[in-house]
Formats: C-alpha cells, sequence, structure tokens
C-alpha cells in the first residue's frame, strides 16, 4: 500500500547539505550499491535498462548514488551478468550513467569490486583469495603476483572510473568478498606479506587506495565499504581508523561476509547489529559514515542523522521500490512500499518480478488512462 508518512518538523535534517572536498553532497540519503541481476550480459557493458534504472534514482532526489558493483578482473566477477570496469571498452556507457546521476545533482561513485573465493564456477573454476576455503572445492591462494595484478587492475578501473565522470569510487571490503578476505583473519591465513598482522591483512588495500590517489588526485572521492566484523567489531574499528588515515574519504559500514562473532546491540537500540556497528565506528573517525541495512522508513533514517549516529542513510529496496522516495519523502507525498517479499527480496532475483514495481508501473499506467 502508498502511505504518507508524519514529517516532523525537524526532519529537514535528513536533507541538510553535507561538504565533502569540493562537493556539497544536498542530502544524507544514498542509493547503495545494488546489483541490477541479469542487466547486462558476459561483456559487462551498460545497456538502456542500466541507463533508465539509475536515471530514474537519480530524478528521485538522493545526494548519492553509488552505482552498482563493477568488476575491475573478468574472472573475479561476482555473476556472469556482472558490469565491468576492466577495459576501455567499458568507458562509454559508464559515462552514460555518471552523467545522468550528475545531471540530476547527486553526487556519483562507482563500487569497484572482485569476487575472490565467492567468485562463482560460471566464471571461473579456479576462485582464488588471500587462502584457499576449505568448503570450496578448487579454490587456491593467490600467489604475490597474481595480487599485485589484481591491485593493478584496481587502480586502473578507478582510473576508468574517472575517465567516465564519476566524482569517484567505492572499493567493496565487505560481504566476504576479495578485500574484506584479504583484512579479515577470518579468512586470510597467509604468512607472507599480505597476511599476518593487521597491516599485513590490509596491504593490498593500502596499495590500491595509495595508488588511486596517486593517479585520480585528491579531489576524486574514495569511499570504502567495510565489513564492520572483520571477523569482530573491535577489528573493524580497528581497520576503519587505518582506513581513515590512509586518506579514505567516506566509510560504507556493512557486515564482514561472515555470521560469527556479531556484535550484542544494546536493548535500548531499535535498529539491527549492522547499523549499531556503524553509529560504534563512526565514534572513532572523523571521515563521514554511512549507515545502511533495514533502515526502510523515513522515521528511522531521520533519527539516526537527526541522533547524530551517522552522517548518511543507505537505502536500497525503498528506493527500488519508489525509485522518487526521496523526493516524496521531502514533499511529504504518498511512498510506494517495499512489500518486504519472503523468503528473499523478488527484486534480486528479477525486477520485472518485484511486486511493488509492478503495482507501481500499473498505477501510472491508470494515471494515464484517466
Amino acid at each position: 500500500m502508498s502511505l504518507k508518512f508524519n514529517i516532523s518538523s525537524d526532519m529537514p535534517d535528513l536533507f541538510s547539505e553535507y561538504p565533502l572536498k569540493i562537493f556539497t553532497i544536498k542530502n544524507r540519503i544514498v542509493f547503495p550499491p545494488v546489483v541490477c541481476f541479469h542487466y547486462s550480459g558476459d561483456d559487462g557493458i551498460v545497456n538502456e535498462r542500466n541507463i533508465a534504472h539509475y536515471t530514474a534514482r537519480a530524478e528521485g532526489g538522493p545526494g548519492i548514488i553509488v552505482t552498482e558493483a563493477t568488476a575491475v578482473w573478468k574472472d573475479g566477477r561476482l555473476a556472469p551478468f556482472q558490469l565491468g570496469i576492466w577495459s576501455d571498452e567499458h568507458i562509454p556507457g559508464l559515462s552514460r550513467i555518471a552523467e545522468t546521476v550528475k545531471k540530476n545533482g547527486v553526487l556519483s561513485l562507482i563500487q569497484i569490486h572482485h569476487a575472490g573465493l565467492i567468485t562463482p564456477p560460471s566464471v571461473s573454476g579456479s576462485p582464488a583469495g588471500p587462502s584457499p576455503d576449505e568448503k570450496k572445492p578448487g579454490s587456491r591462494s593467490l600467489s604475490v603476483d597474481e595480487i599485485r595484478i589484481i591491485r593493478d587492475a584496481f587502480i586502473t578501473g578507478a582510473l576508468r572510473a574517472k575517465k567516465a565522470g564519476f566524482d569517484g569510487i567505492e572499493l567493496h571490503g565487505a560481504h566476504g568478498y576479495l578485500l574484506n578476505q584479504f583484512a579479515s583473519s577470518f579468512f586470510n591465513k597467509r604468512e607472507d606479506e599480505y597476511g599476518g598482522d593487521l597491516y599485513g591483512r590490509l596491504k593490498l588495500a593500502t596499495e590500491i587506495i595509495r595508488g588511486i590517489r596517486a593517479v585520480c588526485g585528491e579531489d576524486f572521492i574514495i569511499d570504502y565499504r567495510l565489513g564492520a566484523n572483520t571477523p569482530t567489531l573491535e577489528d573493524g574499528i580497528e581497520v576503519a581508523k587505518y582506513l581513515e588515515s590512509l586518506g579514505v574519504d567516506i566509510l560504507h559500514l556493512s557486515h564482514g561476509g561472515s555470521l560469527q562473532n556479531l556484535p550484542r546491540t544494546p536493548k535500548d537500540f531499535e535498529f539491527n547489529w549492522i547499523v549499531y556497528s556503524g553509529t560504534v565506528i563512526k565514534t572513532h573517525v572523523k571521515i563521514p559514515v554511512i549507515a545502511v541495512n533495514e533502515i526502510k522508513t523515513p522515521e528511522r533514517a531521520s533519527k539516526l542523522i537527526e541522533k547524530g549516529l551517522t552522517d548518511f542513510v543507505a537505502l536500497a529496496r525503498p528506493q527500488m521500490a519508489d525509485p522518487s522516495w526521496a523526493n516524496h519523502v521531502k514533499n511529504n507525498e504518498p511512498i510506494n512500499l517495499c512489500l518486504s517479499c519472503k523468503p528473499k527480496c523478488r527484486w534480486y532475483e528479477d525486477s520485472n518480478l518485484c511486486p511493488a514495481v509492478i503495482k507501481l508501473a500499473s498505477s501510472r499506467a491508470g494515471e494515464l488512462m484517466s
């Protein structure tokens, strides 16, 4: 159902500007990186469906859009349909996404990614990461030479993002993907320079961040999606502080790919452990933090901002169900609600199957007919 929310008089805090480097971000709402399943083909090139998707979200009024996980290496994709940034051939299509986002006054970031050990058989028969995964037959450790090739692929991918017109990149260091695997002692059992203590486990990320800064410049934004439990919240805090010292501009807090050692959320904290972890890490850094996961409503999003618990709120499913979510909240207009499908989100299966999207399309068709 559509619903009007009663927005309090102090709700504009959700729509307050945020200065960051040479940019002024128009509000605190983020459309996070959501993979558009089955949009692109094996070549990873942007198509018209991708453009329409990001145009609708940009016109909908968020302050930041992070384009979905985009592969820096073809053999490190999370699926055969993932967008790519491993070749200059990807730049023209990606530039169209950056253009439509920026044309609407939205900060344009793109998440660059390598799946590592999570690379599926449909992409690679020999997934590789810092150490083999005992639960994944055929997995193996990357050699030092391979690590450096992937490092350079991230740096070159960021440079392609800049050439395409993006304001910055987000490094995917969460959800158990490659950078998260290296950073976490849960996954990384190496004893060479890319393993061992915190600084060894973060050596790959360190080299990538410094390399991106060298080729893309000081004004290019480097956002890092951090798995807060890497593998514990205490570890995540130390990683966050170290990333800040490297010059990372934004931290986007999510989960670390493991359900072990989850932090205990205080009884009086009304959000889940992922949001809680983000609010804790915010108290240890001075750079802006994005909180994410099951925030869902304007009231919850506003509360996190107004209480100073986070600097930005990322809402995926609400803005997938209603591309104009931010504008509707700002104008106190009806929102097309996400229906929280069970056992899993239908949009992730195929956006054409999402009942909220179907309902919205039907409503618009009815308006045109009337």
